[in-house]
């Protein structure tokens, strides 16, 4: 009699899950690229069965196992004891199926919503990589950036259309809007985003709304100044103009730097630089010289290098510390304003900085005010009082000023040195307003440390703000910056270990787990401090990098002790600004002067890019530290008590030992400081736009 077999199959390996491939985009701006993935799929067991007719001869229905991987049940069909047991054994073996495969059906579907969450970034990372190609696609074929975005403009002129013609509003009020929004084009993209999502309804109650609202006139803005972040600098005046420059204009305004044009210029830092086909003439000592104008973008921001043409003033190493540097500097300032007045320019602010430029402020209202800048005003920046500068009145002819004019009524004089003119204090009497640049100071501790100027400042007391530094929103922040090879931020913080390890390769360094030291050495730290920082950091098997600032010849002077001492320890001796970005991204700790101006700028990058600031020069005296625990009378207070309270009393000894002993409270706190809000368009900004907007209605 012909028996029927049931051959259960042993447990297999079950089909692999399929993967999420790895997919390449290009970074945006930067070229790198974004890899997202899925979590591949662990292989798991599935239990299979198969059934058999054919018989054997066996029909005693009694199990035998015929290999590892296969048992088979003979059941004779007339038995019932066979047939007990045949049903018995495959209960078993579909309870086992149905438990194991509910447990893979789980495990598939939490795989497949890892993977859907995974998909999801990918698709939201290469929708956002589209948006940044067409732009760039459009300003390769010679459309502007600036073109793409004011789409916005004219689909919100078509859309006013439409509801005149759809009866919403009258042809009245359609024209008070159209009116409204032509003279205000400027801030048309940042107030109205996203509009072609948006129902009439919707867009109509914010056109109303825009309608009552008062909004000024962009401002044009013209910085005079000897130093620009990453063009030309040496102190804390150049990272100052590149941030509020870029804050400004990011608001809807114009802003233009004029500069020297000197030898050194790293003219990487200026895109689109070419030389003007014409030239023009500037007054100086009796007689007329001739310039060549250069202009070029920086970050977004218009520059103008002027270049005697007879004169060698510029064409040194050093941007400044020559005994001539008031000839120097007396130049630029007379050529700035000849080429402003001969351009046709009628700028709303004239802003200037320290005492290189301070003179434009009495050249601007004895000789530039009557011929058409009657509307202009001057701000005068300072980032430190104590750096003056003393002159022979007579020195003064060589611009054209007459001095008996300017001496009288003690509006140059120096208060100590009677016979000599302080530019500086010139520069504080001829303004409209003054910032005081300080993180830590009070307006009245400001004024009566300022040495000789103190009788100035108090009896303009009135025009003296006091502003902190802030950053360049767009060009330092790790989840924008085009220099990255992998972008980053506190919530995606996996960039930064890639951006470490390109670091090390780019500077080759052993890859691995090693803690990295960066320094960008801006000439303030004390060079015994720094070589004890270097022992201590290698001590504890750290990997350390310097890289000079422009002007700065402390990494030159470290490298001749430990060139040939460790592998361990890299100088970059010639700035370069992508370098800069790197260090800051791939290092764990960033050796500062210290936390006062102007070296506050390289602590609140660290911070930013998820690094141990560590200061250097400590404070030695108690009015130091009283002064950095207060910090009164500061727009951005609150950022500067954060950094003191947070890193004030850490040592490199102490920041590699809590890197090392507790990671998970290191990354926290890095992670914290990330999103503290250090841009300039934060309280820096609302600052000088007060300054600004109260000038130009005086």
């Amino acid at each position: 009699m012909e028996t029927t077999r049931l051959v259960i199959g042993a447990a297999m390996p079950a089909p692999p899950i399929p993967q999420l491939r790895r997919r390449h985009f290009p970074h945006r701006r930067g070229g790198a690229h974004c890899l997202l993935s899925a979590r591949a799929a662990r292989p798991t067991l599935l239990t299979r069965c198969s059934y058999s007719s054919k018989g054997d001869g066996n029909s005693r229905g009694k199990p035998r196992r015929e290999s590892s991987s296969t048992v088979r049940l003979d059941v004779e069909e007339n038995s019932d004891r066979g047939t007990n047991l045949a049903s018995e054994q495959r209960k078993c073996d579909i309870q086992e199926l149905f438990s194991q495969a509910q447990r893979n059906i789980l495990y598939l579907n939490k795989q497949r919503l890892l993977a859907m969450e995974e998909l999801k970034k990918l698709q939201d990372e290469n929708s956002f990589l589209l948006q940044e190609i067409e732009a760039l696609e459009a300003e390769a074929q010679g459309v502007p950036l600036e073109a793409v975005q004011q789409s916005t403009f004219c689909e919100l002129l078509l859309r006013i259309d439409t509801m005149v013609i759809s009866g919403m509003i009258s042809m009245q009020e359609a024209s008070d809007l159209r009116e409204k929004v032509v003279n205000n084009r400027s801030v048309i993209q940042g107030t109205f985003s996203e509009i072609h999502h948006k129902a009439n309804t919707e867009l109509l109650s914010e056109l109303r709304l825009f309608l009552r609202k008062p909004i000024e006139k962009p401002l044009h803005v013209v910085h005079i100044c000897t130093e620009l972040d990453p063009i030309a600098s040496c102190g804390s005046m150049s990272t100052y103009v590149a941030g509020v420059s870029c804050a400004v204009q990011g608001k809807g305004n114009l802003v233009e730097v004029i500069l020297p044009k000197y030898t050194s210029l790293n003219m990487d830092g200026i895109h689109g630089l070419r030389k003007a086909d014409t030239e023009y003439e500037s007054y100086f000592g009796g007689i007329w010289h001739k310039n060549r104008i250069w202009t070029g973008m920086s970050s977004g921001v218009g520059v103008i290098l002027i270049e005697p043409i007879q004169l060698s003033y510029f064409s040194r190493d050093m941007l400044r510390g020559y005994p001539d540097d008031f000839e120097r500097f007396s130049y630029f300032s007379r050529a700035s304003l000849d080429y402003i007045v001969k351009s046709g320019k009628q700028p709303d602010i004239l802003h200037i900085h320290n005492w290189e430029t301070a003179i434009v402020a009495p050249l601007f209202w004895d000789i530039f005010a009557q011929q058409g800048l009657e509307n202009t005003r001057i701000l005068l920046t300072c980032q430190d009082l104590n750096y003056q500068c003393l002159e022979d009145p007579n020195k003064l002819e060589m611009c054209g000023l007459d001095p008996r004019k300017l001496h009288r009524a003690d509006r140059l004089q120096d208060p100590n040195k009677t016979h000599l003119v302080n530019i500086l204090k010139g520069g504080i009497v001829y303004s409209n307003k003054v910032v005081l640049m300080s993180s830590i100071h009070s307006r009245d501790v400001l004024i009566q440390g300022s040495r000789q100027l103190e009788a100035t400042l108090t009896a303009h007391k009135e025009k003296i703000l006091v502003a902190s530094q802030g950053l360049d929103g767009e060009l330092w922040d790790p989840s924008k910056d085009i220099y990255l090879p992998r972008r980053y931020s506190a919530n995606d913080i996996e960039g930064k270990s890639i951006c470490r390890e390109a670091l090390k390769r780019r500077l080759g360094f052993r890859t691995g787990s090693s803690i990295i030291v960066g320094c960008i050495c801006d000439g303030y730290s004390d060079i015994h401090n720094l070589k004890e920082a270097v022992h201590v950091a290698l001590h504890r098997s750290a990997q350390v990098i310097f890289m000079e600032k422009l002007g700065s010849l402390t990494a030159r002077a470290l490298k001749e002790e430990f060139i040939n001492l460790d592998d361990n320890i890299a100088f970059v001796e010639e700035y370069d600004e992508t370098l800069e970005h790197l260090i800051y991204a791939g290092s764990d700790i960033i050796l500062c002067s210290s936390f006062e101006d102007p070296s506050l700028q390289i602590a609140m990058k660290a911070i930013k890019y998820g690094c141990a600031p560590v200061q250097i020069n400590f404070p030695n005296d108690e009015s130091s530290r009283q002064s950095q625990s207060q910090g009164r009378d500061c727009r951005n207070r609150v950022m500067f008590k954060y950094i003191i309270s947070t890193y004030g009393e850490l040592s490199l000894l102490k920041a590699l030992d809590s890197f090392k002993n507790d990671p998970s409270h290191w990354d926290q706190q890095v992670k914290d400081g990330m999103v503290k809000g250090l841009a300039w368009d934060a309280e820096c900004y609302d600052l000088h736009w007060e300054a600004y907007s109260s000038m130009r209605k005086q």
